[in-house]
């Protein structure tokens, strides 16, 4: 696994979306930064605090005119039912043979009740409008992936 560091030119790509709408990153550059967030599966615990979390802090993240995009290789489907029973009010994309993962480095070995299988690892890329990656997020507890994000994006204004 090589993931991307700060600096880094982020990858382009282009998702599907909960709706099975195409949604590209190049595209929410031209809004602002934008916060890609990836995530192992929907509906599970620790992904519905972390998705809430960001849920609650829109109006925040809208005020510094960052876009949310969240990835995990869950079908669209499935996205769809995530986005409606916790009302999450941004983006989620489906990225079902982890090229996006791949890209940015986060899909790799991971090691859960003694098992080894490869997955999504838990990290966010917060992509300035050039492209460039600001920072990465790689330390923080589901429970405060939000507060860790705002505290990041209030430091570099």
């Amino acid at each position: 696994m090589n993931t991307l560091t700060a600096g880094a030119k982020a990858p382009l790509f282009t998702l599907q979306d909960q709706q099975g709408n195409a949604v590209s990153l190049q595209e929410c550059l031209t809004r602002g930064p934008v916060l890609v967030y990836f995530y192992p599966k929907a509906s599970t615990p620790g992904c519905t605090v972390q998705a809430c979390g960001l849920r609650d802090s829109k109006a925040e993240l809208d005020s510094h005119k960052v876009t949310v995009l969240g990835i995990s290789p869950d079908p669209v489907a499935k996205l769809a039912k995530f986005v409606e029973k916790q009302s999450l009010n941004f983006t989620l994309l489906s990225d079902e043979d982890h090229s996006v993962a791949d890209a940015f480095g986060v899909w790799g070995e991971k090691k859960f009740m003694g098992k080894i299988y490869d997955g999504i690892h838990r990290l966010s890329f917060l992509i300035n409008t050039d492209g460039t990656i600001a920072h990465v997020f790689d330390k923080f507890k589901t429970s405060d992936h939000h507060q860790v994000v705002l505290a990041q994006i209030a430091a570099q204004q």
